[in-house]
Order: structure tokens, then sequence, then C-alpha cells
């Protein structure tokens, strides 16, 4: 066999090699946290989840819900009286992390 079709084929073969691994590259590059659906709560852990996030506002209606959530175990989203929402942070036993104002206000970089 001559040393240019031994390099012919070698390059060939790394060529496959390379392109099989950016392909999973490419397939493992978009399992983030954006791309997984949110799952809501549910049951017994949706009505603690909601007294708790109420009780810590101290106002407004439960609009949406979340498991899994990356600032807590859940999140509860709060639409107030004034029709702002806030999005409450839980751990597991439903004991407040924080809140997130979702206001959006021309002007308002805090």
């Amino acid at each position: 066999m001559k040393k240019s079709t031994r390099w012919t084929i070698g390059g060939a073969a790394a060529l496959v090699v390379l392109a099989g691994g950016g392909g999973v590259a490419l397939a493992t590059a978009g399992d983030d946290e954006d791309a997984r659906p949110d799952v809501a709560i549910t049951g017994d852990a949706l009505e603690q989840a909601s007294e708790a996030a109420l009780a810590h506002l101290g106002e407004g209606q439960v609009t949406d819900t979340e498991v899994g959530d990356e600032e807590g175990y859940y999140e509860v989203e709060v639409t107030l009286d004034d029709g702002d929402q806030v999005d409450v942070h839980l751990d597991e036993d439903f004991t407040v992390l924080g809140d997130e104002r979702d206001s959006e206000e021309p002007g308002d970089d805090d």
C-alpha cells in the first residue's frame, strides 16, 4: 500500500472520529435548565406551598408553580393585588428561602 493511500485512509478515519465526537458534544450542549419542561406542584404539596407563599407575601393569588426550581425546591409565582408578580422560593419543608419580583419596569435597573 502506498504511503499516500495510508495517509488518506488515516485522515478519513480521523475525520469520522472527530465528527462523531462533535455530534456527541452538540447533542449534550442543549442539556440545560431551560431545555427541561417545568413540572408543576400537585396534591398536598401544592396546597402547602401556596399557603406558605401567600402567608409570606400577605396578599395575591397563586398563578404558577414549579418543582425543582434553581433557587429552591419549590417555586410559587404569585400575582399581587397591584398586578406585579413575585416568585417565592421554598425548600422541601415549605420554608420560604426568599422571593424575587418579576417587574420589568423601564428604568428599573436594580
